[in-house]
């Protein structure tokens, strides 16, 4: 004990700066909407300005796996075209996240390229985001989606890791039918 004490005190003072542990958002381990954060995901569709795609959420078992699956049908009608789960992240204050390389999602899907849209305290406007695309193919994959990818939408300002508020995963932007299932999602140091 004494010894890994010793060592953790000279990587501080050498200036080294130890790497975060992964953080767990959600494991599907509640047989609910809720994540491991105390946050509950919520399905949003374009409905909310006027849109008509439909989308439902709901816990399910794809290939033994527990996951949250989000269904559905996005359509352009009516100025539409977006049907998204979302997870709030800032439940006790903005989610720092600065120590993190990225986002890491284990998901199974139907062959379509889906977004995962992050806001921040930056993002005020409801169509403001900062999004990474990724493909879900009908097998479990886990992804991992740096920082790094994710481009500002609608936004000047660069994505401040530290004010993270909210996330969602988002069928976006052309018709398609909606099958996304995800059994984990963390951030990765």
């Amino acid at each position: 004990m004494a010894r890994r004490i010793a060592v953790l005190l000279a990587l501080a003072w050498s200036g080294c700066v130890m790497a975060a542990a992964p953080l767990v958002l959600d494991d599907r381990r509640d047989p609910g909407l809720c994540a491991a954060n105390g946050a509950c995901w919520r399905a949003v569709t374009d409905t909310v300005m006027g849109g008509v795609s439909g989308g439902r959420l709901r816990p399910d078992q794809v290939e033994g796996r527990p996951c949250l699956r989000l269904t559905g049908e996005v359509s352009l009608e009516n100025d539409g075209g977006f049907v998204q789960a979302s997870l709030d992240l800032d439940r006790h204050g903005p989610l720092d996240a600065s120590g993190h390389a990225g986002v890491e999602l284990e998901v199974y899907g139907n062959g379509e390229t889906y977004n995962l849209h992050l806001r921040t305290a930056d993002t005020r406007i409801v169509w403001q985001s900062y999004r990474a695309s990724f493909a879900a193919p009908p097998a479990w994959q886990t992804l991992r989606l740096p920082f790094a990818a994710f481009q500002p939408h609608r936004i000047e300002r660069p994505l401040d890791l530290t004010t993270l508020r909210r996330l969602g995963l988002v069928a976006i932007g052309r018709e398609m039918r909606v099958d996304l299932c995800l059994a984990r999602l963390s951030l990765y140091p």
